[in-house]
């Protein structure tokens, strides 16, 4: 296990299990959790598969207790999974939370696209709280347009005064954001990243500045790249040392790890070649 902790940012390079079990019950104001999704992913040396579905839910049910219990009373988890999962996610969190939502994360073709069946271009995102009473969720961070009135601008003749439509309203539970394409500024090498824009909704909603954010599976920890930005404190836990790097240069803007350079390799087109060229 190595960790690094800096300006309220803990990174840890471990096994869910084995970091999970240093963070303190109780002390977690949000947890957002994208675990793999068994669906045959490569993850450099991980391969996102298990031997039968049942081995994977009964791993998931486990670190899925652990993040509740590391969660506060007042605290909110996130969760994702494949759409073959969710349901069973469902069914086992809705005995110990209170699922507010069952939100669809919405993107558009990869370029590829099925033949044969309709194909999916969609990832399920469920909402849960411990107590319906004692929550943090700040609508007012979070509202977008409303096209009925900021657009259309129809007025509202139900109530005693007509009055024009709201121009801005919160989020419905489909979320339309483009996944991470390459050349995106925030992309790294990792085959699931997920998008800054998604994790800046879910954080400005379910936490206030100072909170403590954790991610169980942090990647490219662009969930803790977040928090960084937005003044909250963050937890992230990776198993892979590879992508555990990128979270140190991305959070910590560390360059140097164990005599090792971890700068950011340049994309293919930002490679000039000056000798082809004429002046």
């Amino acid at each position: 296990m190595d960790i690094y902790e800096e300006n309220g940012h803990v990174l840890i390079n471990s096994d869910v299990f084995d970091g999970l079990n240093t963070i303190p019950d109780s002390s977690v104001d949000l947890i957002f959790v994208d675990p793999p999704y068994n669906i045959g992913k490569n993850f450099n040396t991980i391969k996102d598969r298990w031997e039968t579905d049942t081995d994977y839910l009964n791993w998931s049910y486990n670190w899925i207790d652990l993040c509740i219990k590391k969660l506060k009373r007042s605290g909110s988890l996130y969760i994702m999974t494949s759409t073959q999962f969710i349901s069973y996610y469902d069914i086992y969190i809705r005995q110990k939370l209170t699922i507010l939502s069952r939100i669809v994360w919405y993107y558009d073709s990869s370029g590829v696209q099925a033949k044969k069946y309709f194909g999916s271009l969609y990832e399920p995102i469920l909402f849960c709280v411990k107590d319906t009473k004692n929550y943090c969720f700040n609508n007012d961070e979070i509202r977008v347009e409303a096209k009925t009135g900021a657009k259309r601008k129809l007025i509202d003749y139900r109530k005693p005064v007509p009055t024009q439509y709201n121009s801005t309203k919160v989020p419905g539970n489909v979320w339309e954001f483009p996944r991470v394409r390459y050349r995106m500024e925030e992309y790294e090498n990792h085959p699931t990243q997920k998008p800054i824009a998604l994790l800046e909704r879910i954080i400005k909603a379910s936490s206030n500045e100072g909170d403590i954010v954790l991610d169980p599976f942090s990647g490219t920890f662009t969930t803790s790249f977040v928090c960084e930005k937005l003044g909250r404190k963050s937890i992230g836990i990776e198993i892979d040392k590879i992508y555990y790097q990128i979270g140190l240069r991305r959070v910590l803007n560390i360059e140097d790890y164990k005599g090792k350079s971890i700068k950011r390799e340049p994309k293919t087109y930002e490679v000039v070649d000056y000798s082809q060229m004429n002046f």
